[in-house]
């Protein structure tokens, strides 16, 4: 059987003034349900990823993008689905965070990211923060 096209998918690693970043937990009934995940979504024909990242924050999120910045890209393979995911700190925005899609919410800060279970592509994710909070605590 052949592998469906490989998703394009924005990140956003939302971070607070505390360092903290902004996670939730997946709605059991999809991929890769019930773990943890940065916010974000599939990057539409029309819009770049910037834009794509804005409008998933905002219609997630329920915050406007007003400060963010590319921090890695990963392309994983699941054994069903392909995805690249583009992920971008975003470091500034407005409006009160929280989940709008009804999902478990918490912020967490970035050394204690590894409590939680995430999917396998984000993995990478995670370490990249973690080493970049190493380099500059």
């Amino acid at each position: 059987m052949a592998k469906s096209k490989r998703v394009h998918v924005a990140v956003g690693v939302i971070q607070n003034p505390d360092g903290a970043v902004f996670i939730s937990r997946r709605h059991a009934h999809l991929h890769q349900g019930d773990k943890w995940e940065f916010p974000g979504g599939k990057v539409e024909a029309n819009e770049d990823v910037f834009q794509a990242l804005c409008r998933e924050l905002h219609e997630e999120c329920n915050i406007a993008v007003q400060q963010a910045s590319p921090l890695t890209a990963i392309s994983f393979d699941y054994p069903d689905k392909q995805v690249l995911l583009d992920v971008w700190m975003v470091t500034g925005f407005s409006g009160d965070v929280r989940q709008k899609e009804g999902q478990e919410w918490v912020w967490v800060p970035v050394h204690q990211l590894d409590a939680y279970q995430f999917p396998a592509a984000n993995v990478a994710i995670i370490e990249c923060l973690q080493d970049c909070l190493r380099r500059n605590p």
